[in-house]
């Protein structure tokens, strides 16, 4: 390779077996990697600083070249426990909703449901940093990662939006995916692929080397998120875009 490859991943608990994997292969020989939150990895696409990303896949239209690359992806089939909603009140009654900067696809996805689902057109404001602070009275907050599975234990409603998408459409959803700006070697993909296959057979370890009392990572790991880039996620990945459309 004339260059190592630039790879993004995202800084949240929900990548750990993968990133587990990866940083366990021979990859490492042939990949400059950094980590931060989504919608930076976003960005760093769009801007051609790296070459492939672990990115919301909300991006996909403001790409003029991409490509879907591999089989796993960050995805549910129902609840996802760390993209949700959060208030005080129940969510009729709802009259802004802050929306996490660390996002792109949960805020996209945020917006169809409140529409679609929720039926509902509360103030959309766009949050800073310590926007969960202001999660009180009628005015709730997106908030997705690590972030949200410690809001669970705050707020006293929670709208789970994996599960308000999978009750819209009856589909899964994939909230990020292995995504490049331009085509990259079959074999190095492939490699790439396996190396994901391999931190995700070995969650023991992943577990063991991320101590968490917050929430259940066993449970995180196999209940609520759904690895594989099948089929049913790739429909409901059309489906998503196509509501992006509208």
């Amino acid at each position: 390779m004339e260059r190592k490859i630039r790879v993004g991943a995202v800084s949240y608990l929900n990548t750990k077996p993968l990133l587990y994997g990866i940083e366990r292969s021979s990859l490492m020989r042939d990949i400059d990697m950094v980590i931060d939150y989504p919608a930076s990895i976003a960005s760093m696409l769009l801007k051609d600083e790296i070459d492939m990303g672990l990115v919301p896949v909300a991006i996909l239209p403001l790409m003029q070249e991409y490509y879907i690359n591999g089989d796993f992806c960050i995805g549910s089939n129902g609840p996802v426990a760390s993209v949700c909603l959060f208030s005080e009140v129940p969510v009729e009654k709802i009259g802004r909703v802050l929306l996490d900067y660390q996002s792109r696809t949960s805020v996209q996805l945020a917006k169809i449901l409140l529409r679609e689902y929720w039926k509902i057109n509360p103030e959309l404001v766009s949050a800073g940093k310590d926007f969960r602070e202001c999660i009180r009275g009628t005015t709730a907050g997106v908030v997705i990662g690590d972030r949200a599975l410690e809001q669970r234990k705050i707020s006293p409603y929670i709208y789970d939006l994996g599960e308000a998408w999978k009750a819209l459409t009856g589909l899964p959803f994939v909230f990020a995916a292995w995504i490049s700006n331009k085509p990259l070697e079959p074999g190095f993909i492939k490699e790439f692929d396996e190396a994901n296959r391999a931190g995700l057979a070995q969650l023991d370890k992943v577990i063991a080397e991320n101590p968490y009392e917050v929430f259940d990572l066993r449970a995180y790991f196999t209940r609520y998120l759904d690895y594989r880039l099948d089929g049913p996620k790739r429909e409901g990945l059309t489906k998503f875009l196509q509501y992006l459309e509208k």
